[in-house]
């Protein structure tokens, strides 16, 4: 049997995956980008420099996995979301690679929003493939994104996807970086602070700000930082800021589940592999998580959809 290549140039990871058609199995390679010590991010013409460097050796890593199974099909994320005006610079990386993978190989190639690609990758590694038949809810929540999405079947895209909910301010994954950088902290800060604020045993009441089915997250930062200055240890600042995201994206769900009926709910996106944060999300609503090395920036998503276009749009369950 053959194998699906899925590639991802998100903002912040350089991503490729092989995907068994026969067995579901996934081989994935990925890679942050390297940020500057005290830097929040970095500038779309670095982030592609560094995608094209580091893209080429990913694909390195994976050429053993391909003796005696051939790649049939190349599968790229192409832009954010599947949406008009949807673009970063950054996704012409995967895209020139993949075109290029695709031309001399001969084989057909899929493109694909990098939004798609994380609910696919959060379906597939929850073991929740054949949910994709019907609606359910879903939550992006990422540097990039805090987005509350109803998701449908669609015969072009494998997904619909209608946007419910936003931050109409700061990302919950940009809170958390900025809230761990003021700790002292490395950034991506958000394992490094979920491993702090495991420390804490302080009790909080948390009251998120949210706005219909909005959240607004920049109070967040001046709060941790006020807490902070008046001599709160950095445990509980650190635990504050997760358990803030936690109860945002708990009222978020009940406002999407109001509108649209009480549906599963997906959680994908980096944040969403906090541990912390998902068992509270689990007591208040029937949910899926995808599995923590699916949940951050993946190709294996991406390659997830390259092999339901190949196999026609068919549904399939590993």
């Amino acid at each position: 049997m053959a194998q699906i290549l899925g590639i991802d140039t998100s903002n912040y990871t350089t991503s490729a995956a092989l995907l068994d058609l026969e067995t579901g199995e996934v081989h994935q390679e990925k890679q942050l980008l390297p940020v500057k010590v005290g830097e929040v991010g970095l500038r779309q013409s670095d982030a592609v420099f560094h995608h094209t460097r580091q893209l080429p050796e990913l694909l390195e890593r994976l050429r053993p996995f391909l003796e005696n199974n051939p790649v049939c099909g190349v599968s790229v994320s192409t832009r954010p979301r599947n949406v008009d005006g949807s673009y970063m610079p950054c996704f012409l990386t995967g895209m020139g690679t993949a075109r290029a993978v695709a031309a001399v190989s001969g084989v057909p190639l899929y493109e694909t929003s990098h939004q798609v690609g994380h609910v696919l990758a959060a379906l597939y590694s929850a073991g929740k493939l054949g949910e994709r038949e019907k609606p359910f809810l879903a939550f992006h929540v990422s540097g990039g994104t805090t987005d509350s999405l109803y998701c449908e079947p669609d015969a072009d895209m494998a997904l619909k996807i209608t946007p419910c909910g936003t931050s109409l301010d700061l990302k919950a994954g940009q809170a958390i970086d900025r809230v761990g950088l003021m700790l002292g902290l490395q950034f991506p800060c958000g394992k490094a602070l979920e491993q702090l604020a495991a420390k804490s045993r302080k009790k909080f009441r948390i009251k998120p700000v949210v706005r219909g089915m909005d959240c607004c997250l920049s109070g967040l930062e001046n709060q941790c930082r006020k807490r902070l200055e008046q001599g709160e240890p950095p445990e509980d600042v650190a635990k504050f800021c997760l358990l803030t995201v936690a109860e945002t994206v708990i009222a978020m769900t009940k406002e999407a589940q109001e509108r649209y009926g009480r549906l599963p709910v997906l959680y994908a996106g980096g944040v969403m592999s906090n541990q912390l944060i998902r068992p509270l999300l689990a007591e208040n609503a029937v949910c899926w998580f995808a599995a923590p090395e699916f949940a951050c920036d993946n190709a294996a998503g991406v390659a997830v959809y390259g092999a339901w276009r190949k196999q026609g749009g068919k549904l399939w369950q590993f």
